[in-house]
């Protein structure tokens, strides 16, 4: 029934989708909000912006719930856990944060990336994460350790990777890259581990 949008504007939009009408104008982010998200109860919308800061808004007030920082640059992907219990941040300070949304603060900030991250996404069970950056890497993540370890660096595109999607069974990554590819991957860390040791330089 609605649709919520992001834009250059500073501000975010909820929108009738039946009638082309904008319900709601959230107003708050001190510059391009480039990032948004629907809670997966529909209760909360959380949004990031170059002013590097994620807010959650009430989509029925248009309120600000909470103002999140920590982040030192753009961010570019929101995106919640499966549960609802968390939110994961995607940006160009090429971190990922995970925020707690009991308390509204950082649950874990995720390393390893050597440029911008531009898109995170979790898996079907809320165990694993996929992330992707200008570096041409896709990154899977066990969200089970305290804190979170990179379970596998995924190569082979040649352009930034904009965005990453598990398939709705959680085995599958796909990511999208400015490169003009689409490429698959394994996403259990067994069969990451298998698909490495087939690539295994042998002695012949």
């Amino acid at each position: 029934r609605y649709l919520a949008t992001a834009s250059d504007d500073w501000t975010a939009r909820l929108w009738d989708v039946a009638t082309g009408e904008t319900v709601r104008t959230f107003e708050g982010h001190g510059d391009r909000v480039y990032a948004i998200a629907y809670s997966p109860d529909g209760r909360t919308i959380a949004t990031g912006s170059t002013d590097d800061d994620v807010r959650i808004w009430d989509p029925e007030t248009g309120e600000t719930i909470a103002t999140l920082s920590g982040h030192t640059h753009d961010i570019f992907r929101v995106t919640y856990s499966p549960d609802g219990a968390y939110l994961a941040s995607a940006s160009w300070d090429r971190t990922v944060r995970l925020w707690n949304l009991e308390t509204y603060t950082t649950e874990a900030v995720l390393s390893g990336h050597s440029a911008y991250v531009y898109s995170v996404a979790y898996s079907p069970d809320g165990e694993h994460l996929a992330t992707g950056s200008w570096d041409r890497t896709v990154r899977l993540w066990d969200l089970s350790q305290s804190p979170p370890k990179t379970i596998a660096v995924l190569a082979g595109h040649t352009g930034l990777v904009r965005s990453v999607a598990y398939s709705p069974d959680g085995k599958i990554v796909a990511s999208g890259s400015i490169d003009g590819t689409i490429r698959r991957y394994p996403a259990r860390f067994e069969d990451v581990l298998t698909l490495a040791q087939q690539y295994t330089p042998r002695e012949l």
